[in-house]
């Protein structure tokens, strides 16, 4: 069986499939498990795309809700009778009427068919709606991603997320005309817990608390194939290496990776640190690059990259994802999911200090090596071959 974190993915066989989720019920709440038919743009196309308790078979049967229960949601996906639009089916969880929050559940699980098994994180979570995970279509097969993303507010603002049209409640009668409020100021209706950066929004940034950014976090994880067969059969298992360059205040630049070994120093300059270099592709929640965000005032900017050092026929076949951990902040998400050709060279996200914030900028531009990619961004450092 294969077990995965969230942004962790695996193949899965076109046709029936079976769906188990489980999870520790609430006392007092009521735990509501759905599914969306979603079409390229994340969206449904109508209300016979929602498969949920009030309407527990749609799309013909090819997505049917056949089990409720207290701790349990079984579904049945038959992704061979899916039409051409649909690429993507989503599950999700919601608390009915925000009652509590998912850190009160201690376990939630999805079971795929037997083969997958995909634990969501709880611990702490304060979001009364989530995306378990998704089946989605790539280049003609089908993979399910575990996902874990949370949202505040409940199934409105999830379903929003899906292009969900939320009808407004009824407005209670009143006994006689009552004058006017001031008009509020307008607020945000949606609050994700995590952040996805992508050509419709590219940058975001987060301003520093008083308690600072405590130890920032960046993970790279990817589909690693498999040797000898499989969805990657003309290819070894991959092996895709997280690393960053670095320019300091004083003006000190370096980088940061596995060739070379160059694996930084979180206490000391350059303040950043490569925690391993997973080669054999055994370690299910990728690699890590850690910079202690308690000397972000020393660091000027950092281009975090990763590098094709063996295998992976193209970058979308790795189906990379990096996500960066700030303490207090929403996580931030950057997908691999752009067209690199033979370029083994791919820079994901530029960190800079704009006036203390952390200015985060989506790239996911492709170079042949680190020196063109020096030279792109303007780094200006001198580059010889090296290994690892």
């Amino acid at each position: 069986m294969t077990s995965l974190v969230p942004g962790g993915n695996a193949p899965v066989a076109t046709g029936s499939l079976r769906v188990d989720v489980a999870y520790s019920p609430l006392a007092g709440a009521d735990i509501d498990v759905s599914a969306f038919a979603l079409n390229g743009d994340g969206k449904v196309r109508g209300d016979q795309d929602m498969c949920f308790y009030g309407q527990p078979n749609v799309l013909g049967g090819a997505v049917q809700l056949t089990d409720a229960a207290a701790g349990r949601a079984t579904f049945s996906v038959d992704l061979s009778r899916l039409d051409a639009a649909v690429e993507r089916v989503a599950l999700t969880a919601t608390i009915h009427e925000n009652k509590a929050s998912f850190a009160g559940v201690s376990t939630l699980s999805i079971a795929v068919a037997g083969d997958i098994d995909a634990q969501i994180p709880t611990s702490g979570m304060q979001e009364t709606a989530l995306i378990l995970g998704e089946f989605y279509r790539r280049q003609g097969a089908w993979k399910f991603r575990c996902v874990g993303q949370g949202f505040a507010g409940g199934l409105e603002p999830l379903a929003k997320h899906f292009g969900v049209e939320i009808a407004a409640p009824a407005p209670t009668p009143v006994a006689a005309p009552q004058p006017a409020p001031a008009p509020a100021a307008p607020k945000a209706t949606v609050s994700l817990s995590k952040v996805t950066l992508d050509k419709t929004r590219s940058s975001i940034s987060l301003a520093k608390t008083a308690a600072g950014f405590g130890e920032i976090k960046v993970n790279l994880n990817w589909n690693r194939g498999k040797s000898g067969g499989g969805f990657f059969s003309k290819s070894k298992s991959i092996d895709l290496d997280v690393g960053c360059l670095f320019e300091l205040q004083d003006g000190y630049k370096g980088a940061v990776q596995a060739l070379g070994n160059a694996f930084g120093d979180l206490k000391n300059e350059p303040y950043i640190q490569l925690m391993g270099d997973d080669r054999t592709g055994s370690v299910s929640d990728g690699e890590w690059l850690h910079i202690n965000g308690q000397k972000w005032s020393e660091i000027r900017r950092i281009l975090v990259f990763a590098f094709i050092y063996d295998g992976a026929p193209n970058w979308r076949e790795t189906d990379g994802v990096a996500t960066i951990f700030v303490p207090g902040q929403p996580e931030i998400e950057v997908r691999l999911n752009e067209e690199g050709g033979r370029l083994g060279m791919c820079a994901i996200a530029l960190l800079e200090n704009d006036n203390g914030a952390v200015k985060v900028t989506r790239r996911v531009d492709f170079h042949k090596s680190h020196s063109p990619m020096d030279q792109a961004y303007n780094w200006g450092m001198r580059w010889s071959a090296g290994s690892k």
